[in-house]
């Protein structure tokens, strides 16, 4: 008698609401999904911690944050994953402080993140972690106080132009908003070749970008405004 099973992703959805939630989540598997751009997570309320460690290749993540202060760790290990975050400008809070860890091992990932929305979080905290090729990662901050963080190690020095796993990475960073006294602050420390750059920061008081490439074929656009 031979025994035939399926093997099926893990498949997550949220609603909630309500004041400081501590949610973690850990997913181990291919194919697994928290959130999707349909139907997605949707977490409400103030003084929110949700964390998420996600081991595996081809798995999803779209989550919606509504809520004035929120601190997130997510921890990613695979290749081909995708990572949808809003943190909402709308109900209740700005996502007015926001401190947010990622970590990612791997090829292939895409990471879009947006948090504040029209200028609206006071302090933001942002920091990535990129080890791997032809990864793309998308940042845009709105609010008073930015602080961005950009560690990237990648092995290749080939120009990000197709989709193969050798090439380097693309990262996209847009902040906007008038500054309080420390402005904002883009931050890259990048080790290999290839990847492509675009850093774009608005608003009154400093803006500020300390970059420190050690690699080859680097693309960067730096524009700064008042």
């Amino acid at each position: 008698m031979a025994l035939i099973g399926s093997v099926f992703a893990n498949d997550i959805y949220i609603d909630q609401v309500g004041d400081s939630l501590d949610l973690d989540i850990v997913q181990d598997g291919t194919g697994n999904v928290i959130g999707t751009s349909t139907t997605d997570v949707t977490l409400e309320g103030a003084n929110m911690t949700f964390s998420i460690t996600q081991t595996g290749n081809s798995n999803t993540i779209a989550a919606v944050i509504k809520g004035t202060t929120y601190t997130g760790t997510w921890a990613f290990t695979g290749d081909s994953n995708t990572v949808d975050l809003l943190c909402s400008a709308t109900s209740t809070g700005d996502c007015d402080t926001v401190t947010l860890n990622i970590t990612t091992t791997g090829d292939s990932n895409t990471f879009d993140f947006d948090i504040g929305e029209v200028a609206t979080a006071d302090n933001s905290t942002v920091a990535f972690t990129l080890t791997g090729d032809n990864s793309v990662i998308n940042a845009d901050v709105d609010g008073v106080s930015a602080a961005v963080t950009v560690t990237s190690d990648n092995s290749t020095s080939l120009a990000t132009t197709s989709t193969n796993s050798d090439e380097g990475n693309a990262i996209t960073i847009d902040v906007d908003g008038d500054g309080d006294t420390d402005g904002h602050t883009v931050t890259l420390d990048i080790t290999g070749g290839g990847s492509t750059y675009d850093v774009t920061q608005s608003g009154v008081n400093d803006n500020i970008v300390d970059a420190d490439f050690d690699g080859d074929s680097q693309d960067v656009d730096i524009t700064q405004s008042d």
